[in-house]
């Protein structure tokens, strides 16, 4: 008899993190095509936090179930899915209804995890590992000796970032404020202290002659200094606007006036371009390609995770009846590395 009971976190509206909800109620049951995955570890990202606030550029109305991606073993398939996969550790990115204790996916959205691979340490690099990348191959197409510029370089993007593109032999300026100065120096990056340094200037200083990329989740104002940065035939790409999170009024408003610089920085005949980057971008219109394309380059991740040339940096474990403590913890700004929620 399978007594097992659905756990989720519910998001209700605007709240404080005390605000969230659990909810018990029953396993869901794998439909045509798709599996149930048992959830053995999920994470606290910026979207959520974001999500919380109403500021995500494209949440699903309240109420709902938080959770942008997940770690677990499948605990059943429905029709058409190969019954061997139960059993298997997979990873998948859904954007919501992570935070739960079983979650339904299409088979086609899962990827296998390598053997050997904890759960909480994949878990750092799903939607952190496919972002960074893509960042990385598919839209700057970095190449060794290189310099770049990373904004937020301790940060869950960033940190992942910074580790894939010295595996390839690129150097890497990062941004950050001063207390994680060291733990970056020691990993071969150099710092710069976005608080009370003049970033431009500084960067200038570094590479005169220019970075060949810059990748800024900050937006806002400080953009112009990003593309100002960049040499003849480099590439800038903007995949967040973190300098607006706590804006009132449009959650629109940042992207698209984002979107609006990136257009016509590209009109310009300078030699140099820029991109905005959203990991979502070809899934409506070109699902199949979409998805071979996350499978592909999450499975690159987990295979320099292997190799070690990233290593999982997990700040915090806590079970998700605790979500409130998790939430408040990311959103202190004091930890390194991702928050993960085990069952």
């Amino acid at each position: 008899m399978n007594t097992e009971e659905l756990v989720e976190v519910v998001l209700p509206g605007k709240v404080e993190p005390e605000g969230l909800q659990i909810r018990h109620g029953a396993v869901p049951t794998a439909g045509p095509g798709q599996v149930v995955i048992r959830m053995e570890a999920t994470g606290v990202s910026f979207a959520e936090q974001q999500m919380r606030r109403g500021r995500y550029f494209d949440q699903p109305p309240y109420p709902f179930v938080p959770g942008y991606d997940l770690v677990g073993t499948v605990h059943a398939t429905g029709e058409g899915v190969e019954p061997s996969l139960v059993g298997i550790r997979v990873a998948a990115m859904v954007k919501v209804g992570g935070w739960a204790s079983h979650v339904l996916v299409d088979a086609a959205d899962v990827v296998p995890v390598p053997s050997g691979v904890e759960a909480a340490d994949a878990e750092t690099l799903v939607v952190n590992g496919i972002t960074a990348w893509q960042l990385l191959h598919r839209k700057a197409r970095v190449r060794a000796g290189q310099t770049i510029l990373v904004h937020g370089a301790n940060g869950g993007v960033g940190s992942v970032l910074v580790q894939l593109a010295q595996a390839v032999g690129v150097k890497v300026i990062g941004t950050a404020s001063a207390r994680h100065h060291k733990a970056l120096r020691d990993r071969g990056v150099t710092p710069v202290d976005y608080r009370t340094a003049d970033v431009a200037a500084r960067v200038r200083e570094l590479a005169p002659g220019g970075v060949d990329a810059v990748f800024d989740h900050v937006g806002g104002r400080g953009i112009v200094d990003s593309w100002s940065v960049l040499a003849r035939g480099g590439t800038l790409v903007s995949y967040g606007s973190a300098s607006t999170r706590d804006d009132e009024g449009s959650k629109q408003w940042p992207v698209f006036k984002l979107l609006g610089r990136v257009w016509m920085w590209n009109v310009l005949p300078n030699r140099r371009r820029a991109y905005f980057y959203n990991v979502w971008a070809g899934r409506a219109l070109a699902r199949n390609r979409f998805r071979a394309r996350m499978r592909n380059d999450l499975t690159q991740v987990f295979a320099a995770l292997k190799r070690g040339d990233v290593t999982a940096q997990i700040a915090a474990q806590l079970p998700l009846t605790r979500i409130a403590d998790a939430l408040r913890l990311a959103e202190s700004g004091t930890v390194s590395g991702k928050i993960v929620l085990n069952p």
